[in-house]
């Protein structure tokens, strides 16, 4: 469904204020940052990372081999996470959120470089940083060992530092010997939230009013001393199991008059064996299914939720949710295509949130939720009689294409949502000499899918981040797909998939690699409509004819069906909802082209 009313663009003269109006409230999105603390020192080891060739600056950094496997970076979006902060700071922006995954695996050492990052932006800029969290922080519940294999080494190596010795069995040809810190161990909330429980997870007097699903006093009674006892941990429990007490950071903050944030902890962790105890972390399911896990035994949940939308209603207040999870489809409703033609474990497709948990955050009457944990920008919406949601997919800084969210509120029940690409990184290509002498390691070494070098050229981060998703295509995600289509798109051109009453396609488009069009349904399905600066018109243009001429195709092969359903899923990609700059009119249910 597509509700867009395209306008003209002055239709934002409303955000013009006179000197005695009060400015918009305007908040920022940072969604997965997943912030790697690359010149981090480790507390409890002389080992100090490997010293850069040409500052001697010493560096914990991930090998490239890494990056180009993951579908997220470690390393540069240290930067790009400056370049972001800077440029919040430079719009005058004074709330910042983070849809969690904030940090990558809520190590100790990035636990604490982030913090070092928003102390220092609070105290220079004044901005309220609010916090939730994400799969990466907490890992799990508990804290646990940890490490990773794949730090870079002297050489080219890979240098595994791992919180405990007997974690990794080394391979003395590829690696150096392990390194042994705490450092790297995955925290837990307890500790996470002793370290970062000023950026929202517990109450700051700051606050107008702070609360959790378990807190007992109203609006009207809070004091700043009844929010700091329902801030302990102890006080924000719920059984996942009988017996099994899990916390649930989820909290309810009014940074400024009149806006209510609801920052939810989505993390839902599901035991493996009942028998176990309780607080050994191993024993615990990743969260990464996100809303799907959730079931009976957080119920009190959406009941707290309806009843935040109701004392909002009462009072005048605004309220946005924000946390890791989707709450609508974020595959543009093509999903269930993608299930048939890749099946239900590829493009994390379990991930996608079954529709009774759309239905249901609009039955508690959250109307606009921020999620991330997709790693691209999207929207969705859907609407139940009287009830709607809209969820905004956030795109993270460590994938392409990189970006944040702000979100201005505005007269008349209406918000402006726009996109913010993080195009120009100031020193994004600073590792390359380190990932130069990776390479060449690599090459020596006879490594049978080393990545491509031409990565290095790079010329800015879009690009850079381009190339990123260009890799895990190729390294990785390309074994998603069928054998038979994946043969013909890694082989024959796009004239290849045209069928009878073919498509009019230049001959220049027509003999383009089908391969590029694969490259472009990814850069599409990641980036949305701010995709389209990296693939010519002409080639969009061809895509949509490719589609009309098949959707007239009554398939009989096996192969035939795939094709079919390839560009059905990509037409339903570039007719999306909005997702760079536009309105949400609450009024009636609007999504309004911006620009």
């Amino acid at each position: 469904m597509n509700r867009v009313l395209p306008v003209l663009f002055l239709c934002l003269c409303f955000l013009a204020c006179s000197e005695t109006e009060k400015e918009p409230i305007r908040i920022a999105f940072l969604a997965d940052v997943h912030l790697t603390n690359i010149y981090g020192t480790l507390s409890d080891s002389e080992f100090r990372g490997i010293p850069h060739p040409s500052t001697g600056e010493h560096m914990l950094i991930r090998t490239m081999s890494a990056q180009l496997r993951s579908t997220r970076i470690f390393n540069e979006n240290y930067f790009a996470f400056i370049s972001a902060l800077d440029d919040i700071a430079e719009r005058g922006i004074k709330i910042v959120a983070f849809p969690g995954d904030y940090t990558d695996d809520g190590q100790p050492i990035n636990i604490r470089g982030l913090k070092g990052i928003l102390e220092e932006y609070e105290q220079k800029y004044n901005i309220q940083f609010l916090i939730t969290t994400g799969n990466h922080d907490p890992v799990r519940p508990f804290t646990q060992d940890a490490g990773k294999r794949d730090f870079l080494g002297e050489g080219g190596k890979n240098q595994p530092i791992f919180s405990t010795p007997d974690a990794y069995v080394i391979h003395p040809e590829t690696d150096h010997p392990v390194i042994v810190s705490g450092d790297v161990s995955e925290l837990g909330y307890k500790d996470i939230i002793t370290e970062l429980g000023r950026f929202g997870y517990t109450a700051q007097r700051e606050y107008l009013y702070w609360s959790t699903p378990f807190s007992e006093y109203e609006p009207a009674t809070y004091s700043y001393e009844k929010g700091v006892l329902a801030s302990a941990l102890s006080n924000r429990v719920y059984a996942v199991k009988d017996g099994v007490l899990i916390p649930d950071a989820t909290y309810l903050v009014e940074p400024i008059e009149g806006l209510w944030l609801v920052a939810i902890d989505g993390n839902i962790y599901i035991p493996k064996d009942d028998n176990e105890v309780v607080s050994n972390p191993a024993n615990y399911k990743s969260p990464g299914l996100g809303y799907n896990n959730f079931s009976d035994n957080k119920a009190y949940f959406m009941n707290w939720l309806k009843e935040v939308s109701e004392q909002a209603d009462d009072l005048g207040k605004i309220v946005i949710a924000f946390s890791h999870y989707p709450a609508v489809d974020f595959n543009d409703d093509a999903s269930p295509i993608l299930k048939n033609l890749l099946g239900e474990s590829k493009w994390q497709l379990e991930r996608v949130p079954a529709e009774r948990i759309a239905k249901s955050f609009a039955d508690a009457g959250i109307n606009l939720h921020i999620a991330g944990h997709m790693h691209i920008n999207d929207t969705g919406i859907r609407i139940y009689d009287d009830k709607s949601i809209v969820n905004i997919q956030t795109p993270s800084l460590a994938a392409y294409r990189p970006g944040y969210k702000i979100l201005t509120l505005l007269e008349e029940n209406r918000v402006l949502v726009e996109t913010v690409t993080i195009d120009s990184v100031p020193g994004f290509n600073q590792l390359f000499p380190l990932y130069e002498m990776e390479y060449d390691f690599l090459l020596k070494t006879n490594d049978s899918a080393p990545w491509k070098r031409d990565v290095l050229e790079s010329k800015n981060y879009h690009n850079f981040m381009l190339w990123h998703l260009k890799e895990v295509v190729r390294l990785r995600f390309i074994n998603d797909w069928p054998e038979q289509i994946r043969n013909i798109l890694l082989t024959e051109y796009i004239q290849d998939f045209t069928k009878s009453g073919k498509p009019a396609l230049s001959s220049e488009i027509a003999q383009t690699s089908a391969y590029e069009m694969l490259l472009d349904m990814y850069k599409i399905r990641n980036a949305d409509v701010l995709a389209f600066k990296d693939i010519p018109d002409e080639r969009i243009e061809a895509y949509k004819k490719l589609h009309d001429t098949w959707k007239g195709v009554e398939p009989v092969t096996p192969l035939e069906i795939q094709i079919k359903q390839f560009f059905e899923v990509l037409n339903a990609f570039l007719n999306g909802e909005p997702a760079d700059s536009f309105i949400i009119d609450f009024s009636t249910d609007e999504l309004i082209l911006a620009r």
